[in-house]
């Protein structure tokens, strides 16, 4: 349920705030004022596409912020499903900051994608407007809609469906492709055996790249580490003592002299017993590093013969991780790739043999599963043409046939990734007129009703709680504009309606109504010399003369006596007479009678 709506510095907001009632909100206003704004709003919020000229004229950014309230706990589910944060009390709250250069979303505090608020929006509540209408007339669109009425079964079949069409064209690709002819065949065999041999001679060994370029580092590199660890060994051993060089272990001797002589008096003061134990320390650390650097320096020695092993051995493990792949382990793969690849030539007819097979398998299983899918779907399609009918009726097409037709899918090879289906929504609306397919007769305000019986037929297999119907009188007037209103009045006892509407039938059948309105303004409006509106949005000073103004969309919710004098301005245009306030009571009356019957 969506409990708020914040918006700020939006298109001619300048910031608004509105609470939304449970059952049926209408919002009315004047054509332009701006109900396309507040609607439009919503879906900015939800991940919809929007630019900088959104952005109010000296603002920063727009911001939008919409608070919910999962109704189910199916709702919670998936939204835990998305990696979405939920509140304890079940709240989301959503804010979108739109900036000239970028935009920024968050759920609950934590920074969200536009993708991932679009799929919200799935979640949360379902937008109607003109483009849906059109939507439906598309015949792909009114598979899918057979295929959400008969749920999870369908959902799971079409699933498996795809899944197998996909492998039959992978199948039927290999099979297209992949008989190049004998001596193709041939020339392939030869380089495949080629270079299997070739990675098979060189028996690469795991790690055997790196153990190499460690010791061809270290051997082109022999000269300068030969002569910088002698250095360092001459330094050591380079202290005198008495005038006198003691060689490579000459500051150790040396150090060992001092340490003698320090410890003889340790115990005379404690800071020269540190003094000592430090400098036991360090003797002990010269005797090692002197023990190490002459055991190295010894240990040093170069082969050209072995060095020019290493590097031809270098070389060709080089050569083949540029030909076959960057890792010896991708070296290995692709000889094992090849090795298959061999096998299939050298077997060549047992191997089409196999793939005729799997491909003749992989039609059987598919052929199963649309046959099911079929059977779901015909069956779904007559209880759905059942309900749509009373549906339509209930919105006065009064002699309204419906009917949905399943016929087999006509392509090569009888199915798709959606099975071996199209499905057509066939209408008549008058008696003795036959059927014909929906998009071929219905204008938009028939389209208008057949989308609110859809919704309607729809209300009880979703999850969604919260409809948002953007105009849809269009086209309706009358008496089946009542009708429409009665259909809203029963659909809004079990879910959340909000109806942009220009009719006094549907309006009167609220919870909540809200008034949309544009205000134009300039200076102080308690000023007795304060500007005054003409009405078309040009202000006039007390002078005369034409003043600036500022244009701003506000919503408001109106009071009992607010909304009858809203409705009767709807019925009788600008001059609201005595006469017209008296008829918008009494519709109110007839809609608060019709609403008191459903509970």
């Amino acid at each position: 349920m969506l409990l708020n709506l914040h918006v700020k510095n939006l298109a001619l907001i300048d910031e608004e705030e509105i609470e939304f009632s449970d059952g049926l909100n209408i919002l009315t206003g004047e054509t332009g004022a701006g109900k396309s704004i507040i609607i439009g709003s919503i879906g900015l919020a939800l991940g919809g596409k929007g630019d900088r000229d959104l952005i109010r004229a000296g603002a920063e950014y727009a911001l939008i912020e919409l608070l919910f309230r999962t109704d189910s706990d199916q709702q919670t589910r998936l939204l835990t499903e998305m990696d979405l944060p939920v509140e304890e009390d079940g709240t989301i709250l959503i804010k979108r900051k739109l900036m000239p250069t970028r935009s920024v979303f968050s759920v609950n505090g934590e920074t969200v994608t536009a993708k991932q608020l679009r799929d919200l929006s799935e979640v949360l509540l379902d937008v109607y407007g003109q483009r849906e209408n059109q939507r439906l007339l598309r015949r792909e669109q009114q598979l899918m809609v057979i295929d959400e009425f008969a749920g999870k079964e369908s959902e799971v079949l079409r699933a498996q469906i795809g899944k197998r069409y996909r492998e039959l064209r992978q199948l039927l690709d290999e099979w297209e492709n992949g008989d190049p002819g004998e001596a193709a065949r041939r020339r392939e065999a030869d380089l495949l055996t080629y270079e299997i041999q070739e990675i098979e001679e060189a028996a690469l060994k795991d790690g055997e790249d790196k153990s190499l370029e460690q010791q061809y580092r270290m051997m082109t590199n022999f000269r300068r580490i030969s002569e910088s660890v002698a250095s360092a060994e001459q330094l050591i051993g380079g202290s005198s003592y008495g005038g006198s060089s003691y060689g490579a272990d000459a500051a150790a001797e040396q150090i060992t002299r001092a340490c003698r002589e320090l410890n003889a008096i340790a115990d005379l003061d404690e800071t020269l017993s540190q003094l000592a134990a430090q400098l036991s320390d360090i003797d002990n650390l010269i005797s090692d590093f002197s023990r190490g650097i002459s055991d190295y320096e010894r240990s040093l020695s170069f082969d050209p013969q072995e060095f020019q092993a290493v590097e031809e051995r270098l070389d060709l493990i080089n050569h083949l991780k540029d030909k076959y792949g960057r890792t010896i382990e991708a070296v290995r793969t692709a000889q094992a790739e090849r090795s298959d690849r061999l096998a299939e030539l050298e077997d060549f007819e047992n191997h089409r043999a196999q793939l005729e097979k799997e491909i003749s398998l992989r039609q059987t299983e598919l052929t199963d599963l649309c046959a099911q899918l079929t059977e779901i779907r015909r069956t779904a399609a007559e209880d759905f043409s059942v309900r749509m009918r009373a549906e339509l009726l209930d919105l006065n097409f009064n002699q309204v046939q419906f009917e949905v037709r399943l016929q087999p899918l006509e392509t090569e090879s009888g199915f798709s990734a959606n099975g071996a289906d199209r499905v057509t929504m066939y209408i008549s609306m008058n008696p003795g007129e036959p059927l014909r397919p929906l998009d071929e007769i219905a204008s938009g305000g028939e389209l208008s009703r057949i989308m609110l019986a859809l919704k309607t037929v729809f209300a009880g297999k979703e999850d969604i709680y919260t409809f948002i119907f953007d105009e849809i009188d269009s086209g309706i007037s009358g008496q089946t504009a009542w009708k429409v209103a009665q259909k809203l009045g029963r659909l809004s006892r079990d879910h959340q309606l909000l109806c942009i509407t220009h009719l006094p039938q549907i309006a009167a059948m609220e919870d909540a109504h809200y008034l949309i309105e544009k205000v134009v303004s300039a200076g102080s409006q308690n000023s007795i010399d304060a500007p005054a509106s003409d009405g078309t949005g040009t202000m006039t000073g007390s002078d005369g003369m034409v003043v600036a103004g500022h244009t701003a969309t506000h919503i408001r919710r109106l009071s009992d006596e607010e909304s009858t004098r809203e409705l009767a301005r709807m019925m009788g245009g600008e001059l609201i007479t005595q006469s017209t306030l008296e008829n918008a009571a009494e519709l109110k009356n007839q809609a608060v009678s019709f609403r008191a019957e459903l509970l």
